[in-house]
């Protein structure tokens, strides 16, 4: 090794006024940082009359996980996996530390991190069948359902700003089910509720169709009359539906916007210049053809088109790779009061002419009761399972 170079006085002082100047920097900005108000808390009660995540912005992070009981279990043992699931609910929805967690380093704070709880039929069976749960879907002409990802006995489906609060969340909720029940699918999404400059949007599938402005917004007489049962409860349909990408590139713009019914630059209706203006469904073009043609996806999921019939639909983009093949959907979530008067009709007539079958395949398949939520002291599901 060669003689180390000492640096020259000149150089010294050089070095020593650069890092004057960078502490007068930092200290300047430190005292602008203090005069800046606290960043808006990102934590989302656990504890309501109803599951908080339902009416929640689609997560940044989605997890999925199904499960069936295994045998043996029972009404009173089904109880003691919801208490432990409700407690897991509370502190990890708080960013606190899961009950006997193994890693609770991992545990943060301020991430939205809500966790959403579903009964199938057998949990109801478990119960006495009171009340009843809801049925499984018929399945449809265009479904083509893979057993790997549907049905199931209970759901928890966990979102969250950071990936790593959701796997981490999911780790604790089937550790703690492993006495009573086996996962029997899961599912992981991601979706984008948030624009450029930082508001709320609606956000985009992989098609790049801005997906779900139809819906009722939360908070209004509308939202609560589509999704909320009198005691809390609602129900979810959950669809992996997936997207042939390859084909619909091979159309052109104005093909997909037509097959859509709305701009893909805007989400606006093709009668229309912004998201949420109506459809005018009368319009028509200058060969007489309807603007909105009359398989267009969104004319026939329009609730005027439905004899008034909404629901809440959320959705999370999903990737599934399979060495060097890959899959691309959506995992496609609807909450409604009631399945069989606001969802079926509507999936019957989208199955029958929805001109985006061209492109989509549904190869899953599940549907869930929510049950209202809980407040300190209580527990999910009590009011069934209690």
């Amino acid at each position: 090794m060669g003689t180390p170079v000492k640096p020259s006085r000149r150089q010294l002082f050089g070095y020593a006024g650069a890092a004057a100047a960078g502490a007068a920097v930092t200290g300047a900005a430190t005292v602008a940082l203090d005069k800046q108000p606290p960043p808006a808390s990102r934590l989302i009660s656990p504890y309501g009359d109803r599951q908080p995540g339902v009416a929640a912005s689609s997560p940044r992070h989605g997890e999925l996980v199904a499960f069936n009981l295994k045998p043996g279990t029972d009404k009173a043992a089904l109880g003691r996996l919801m208490r432990l699931w409700s407690a897991n609910v509370v502190a990890l929805g708080n960013g606190q530390p899961a009950p006997g967690d193994t890693a609770p380093e991992l545990a943060t704070a301020n991430t939205a991190l809500t966790t959403t709880v579903g009964f199938g039929a057998r949990v109801f069976e478990l119960a006495g069948n009171k009340p009843a749960a809801p049925d499984d879907l018929p399945v449809m002409r265009h479904d083509r359902l893979q057993d790997e990802w549907s049905g199931g006995d209970l759901l928890i489906l966990v979102g969250a700003d950071d990936e790593l609060s959701v796997v981490h969340a999911v780790r604790r909720f089937v550790a703690d089910a492993k006495p009573f029940a086996v996962p029997a699918w899961r599912q992981t999404g991601f979706w984008n509720s948030t624009g450029p400059d930082g508001k709320p949007v609606t956000g985009r599938n992989l098609f790049g169709q801005v997906d779900g402005t139809g819906n009722p917004a939360v908070g209004t007489p509308e939202f609560d009359a589509t999704v909320w049962a009198a005691d809390g409860s609602t129900t979810l349909v959950v669809r992996r539906i997936k997207l042939n990408l390859d084909t619909w590139d091979e159309r052109t713009r104005s093909e997909q916007e037509r097959a859509i019914g709305r701009k893909l630059s805007t989400g606006a209706p093709l009668t229309g210049t912004a998201e949420h203006d109506e459809l005018d469904l009368e319009a028509r073009d200058a060969e007489g053809r309807p603007v909105i043609a009359a398989n267009a996806h969104a004319r026939l999921s329009h609730h005027s088109e439905n004899d008034g019939r909404r629901i809440f639909r959320k959705g999370l983009n999903y990737v599934h790779d399979s060495g060097t093949t890959r899959e691309s959907g959506l995992i496609f979530l609807s909450y409604q009061a009631d399945i069989a008067g606001q969802f079926l009709p509507l999936l019957a007539r989208l199955d029958a002419a929805d001109a985006l079958n061209e492109w989509t395949t549904t190869i899953g398949s599940a549907v869930f009761a929510i049950p209202p939520g809980f407040q300190p002291g209580g527990w999910l599901g009590q009011k069934v399972l209690g």
